[in-house]
This record gives C-alpha cells, structure tokens and sequence, in this order.
C-alpha cells in the first residue's frame, strides 16, 4: 500500500509538471514569418523585422516568443499552404514579405493580425473594401508610389543618351497591382520628362531572361527595376543582360543597388522591416491592436554603387550614399 501511494503522488507530481510546463509554453507568443520567394533584398526586411522583436524584449534565443518560418519560393499554392497552417497552429500574428504574402494572408484570416513589410499601400494592394477601409487585421509598414518619380528622374540626369531622345527600358508584371499602377505613374512621368519609355510584361521569373533580352535589341539608354516582385526574384538575371549589353541599372530600392544597379532613391529595406517589427513588439507587449494601424515607411534615403556607376562612367552627386554588397 505504501509503494502504490508512493507511487500515486509520483504520477501526480508528473502530471502537475506536464501540466505547467504546458502553461508555461501556452504563454510564449507565436509568431509566423512568411517570404513569398527567396531574395536577397527581401530578406534584409526579416533580419529587421527579428532584430527589432530582439530589441523589445522577443526572440527565440530567450524563449520569449516561438518563430515559425516559412519560404513560399515563388510557388502561390505552397503560399496558401503555409498561411494555413500558421491558421491551423492559431499563431499570435503573422509577418508578410512582401506583397504577395500580404494578399494571401489577408485572403486566409481575417482574425490574426497581420504585419506587413515591403509592401505597397492597402489601395495599391487592392484589399481596401468599398468604403475604402483596410481590412480590421492589417497593420504594418506599407509604401506608396511617390518615391518613384524621384527614382526616375535619376536617370535624365545622370545617363547621356545615344540619339536625341532617353529610351529607358522597363519590365512589370501584369499580374501584380501595384506593378501595373508604377507602370502607369513612369509612363505619364516619362511623358513629362521627355524620355521614352520602352516597357514589357513579364509575369514570371523564369520568363525574365527572354524578355529583358528583346527589351535590350530595342536600343535602350537605361534600365528601370520596376519594384515588383518578378524584377526582385529575377534581378541577378536582369543585371547580367544589362551589364553585358552596356546598359545601366536604376531602381527605387537601396537592396537592388547593393546587388548592381547604379543607384536609387528608396526605401532602406532592413530599416522597413525593423519599423514593422517595432509595431509588432507594441501588439506582443499589450496583447492588443487598440492604437495600432498600418503606417508608411519612414525612412528613404539616395544611394549608389560605386563600382557600377565606375562601370558605365556615372558621376553621381556627393550627397548619395554609397552602398556595396
């Protein structure tokens, strides 16, 4: 008798552990990640993102919060599957980056909150509704088009035209709204400028190659990487084309200068990512989104490549900063 009531309190006293220990992880916030596809600029969006719930007190290596991550690698349906599952495992938010993973978010949950990066505004996304409200469940940092104008109008400045007139080549893709709409914007911007746009669709990557080398026989000045996802998952494609074919790279993302473009005016992508990340760490802190609403990113700056501008014999102005790899 004595031995079965040793043995009783044993198995009580375990499950009182197992029980507590189960509390005790119930308690620590998760938080799911989802990239859309795998990209070095998008990423510097995810270190800022952790480096910012790091700095409010979150993070895996001190047990204050569960990182579920994910990689879509361009494919929407693996997309889908993994917003769902981070339904199904009822994390406390979930981190979008960029675009794409927003859509599929905000399409899958209406409840979690969502907490965007690289990512155009809820009317350029699309997903306002017809009062034109974002969803309840949206938050984050977002961007409009704005930015642009400036990023463009680098070019009549710096690049010296073969013929009379600027011809500056551009892809988008078809598919993505806020791809079409800069589109739009540069074509009516080129108007004013003078400068001929010469632009092509492209929906996929892996049509990149093809489509960047006819853009290349149309006897383009400059390129223009049109910030959309296909010009980021297939940049090292379109760079290659370009440099071979004496061609000079701008953009509208710092990220893409660092991997070859001349320069840009834009969004510094690891600082976007950390302002979502310090939104994020409100929510986590107060266990609530009263207050909270998506916002615009706060920090743009110029910048340049040296070596690509030594490339093509760009002398860019003193006040651009100068980014390497």
């Amino acid at each position: 008798m004595k031995n079965r009531t040793k043995t009783i309190r044993a198995c009580a006293l375990a499950l009182m552990a197992f029980l507590f220990a189960c509390t005790q992880k119930s308690d620590v916030p998760t938080v799911g990640f989802v990239d859309a596809f795998e990209d070095s600029t998008i990423e510097q969006a995810k270190t800022g993102f952790l480096d910012a719930l790091k700095k409010g007190g979150f993070s895996e290596e001190q047990k204050t919060i569960k990182l579920i991550y994910r990689n879509a690698q361009g494919d929407i349906p693996t997309l889908t599957q993994i917003v769902r599952y981070f339904t199904t495992q009822k994390v406390t938010l979930i981190a979008t980056n960029p675009s794409l993973s927003t859509i599929t978010a905000l399409k899958n949950t209406s409840e979690i909150p969502i907490f965007m990066m690289v990512a155009p505004t809820p009317a350029l996304m699309k997903v306002e509704d017809a009062d034109g409200k974002a969803p309840a469940n949206l938050f984050g940092v977002a961007d409009n088009l704005s930015y642009i104008d400036t990023s463009f109008s680098l070019i009549s400045s710096l690049v010296k035209p073969k013929g009379q007139i600027l011809r500056v080549g551009l892809l988008f893709n078809q598919s993505e709204p806020q791809s079409v709409e800069a589109f739009q914007r540069l074509q009516s911007l080129a108007n004013n400028l003078g400068v001929q746009l010469v632009a092509r669709p492209v929906n996929a990557t892996a049509d990149a190659q093809l489509v960047t080398a006819a853009l290349l026989n149309e006897d383009i000045d400059a390129f223009f990487a049109n910030p959309d996802n296909t010009v980021f998952g297939a940049f090292e494609t379109i760079i290659k084309a370009c440099n071979e074919a004496n061609v000079p790279v701008f953009t509208s993302e710092a990220g893409l200068v660092a991997r070859g473009a001349v320069a840009a005016y834009g969004a510094d992508i690891y600082q976007w990512g950390y302002q979502a990340g310090e939104q994020a760490v409100q929510f986590l802190k107060n266990n609530s989104t009263e207050g909270l609403h998506w916002e615009m990113v706060k920090i743009r700056k110029h910048v340049y490549n040296p070596e690509s501008a030594k490339r093509f014999g760009i002398e860019v102005p003193a006040q651009y900063e100068a980014v390497t790899q």
